[in-house]
């Protein structure tokens, strides 16, 4: 299946529900059942992974971290604490917990990307802030020395 991609924005209603875009409702496979996780994620952002790219990642979680390494129990209570599952309803709406809301300074519009495996959401404040890279290394060297040895 192939991956998240795309940028959208959205209104989120007082209940903290968004439409889920329809051209990202096409990736989703029928394994993730209409389901989500959603936990915090990176730089303010929300990590949304459908259910079945959830699992994996919880798999992979129990192979690769050490619950005895205080690193990686840490690693393990961030995402898992926040972690709430939630489906899509009827209208194809999705409801970003309050909490979770908070964190990212969701308010009235959302930021959607596909990202691969996953959905990140955001605040179009904090995107915009993100996007601007001030002064920090540019998207071309960044991709030259991560994807250089590909």
């Amino acid at each position: 299946m192939a991956g998240f991609k795309g940028k959208y924005e959205h209104a989120v209603d007082d209940k903290g529900r968004f439409s889920f875009p329809s051209k990202l409702r096409k990736s989703l496979s029928p394994e993730a059942n209409d389901s989500f996780v959603i936990t915090r994620g990176y730089e303010n952002s929300l990590a949304m992974y459908p259910l079945d790219a959830w699992i994996r990642f919880e798999d992979k979680m129990k192979a690769e971290l050490n619950t005895h390494r205080k690193e990686d129990r840490r690693f393990i209570r961030y995402i898992m604490m926040w972690a709430q599952e939630v489906t899509l309803d009827k209208q194809s709406r999705i409801m970003i917990p309050q909490e979770l809301m908070k964190f990212a300074g969701i308010a009235g519009h959302v930021v959607v990307l596909g990202s691969l495996e996953t959905i990140e959401l955001w605040s179009p404040e904090n995107f915009q802030e993100y996007s601007e890279f001030n002064g920090e290394t540019s998207p071309e060297d960044i991709g030259a020395r991560v994807m250089g040895n590909a």
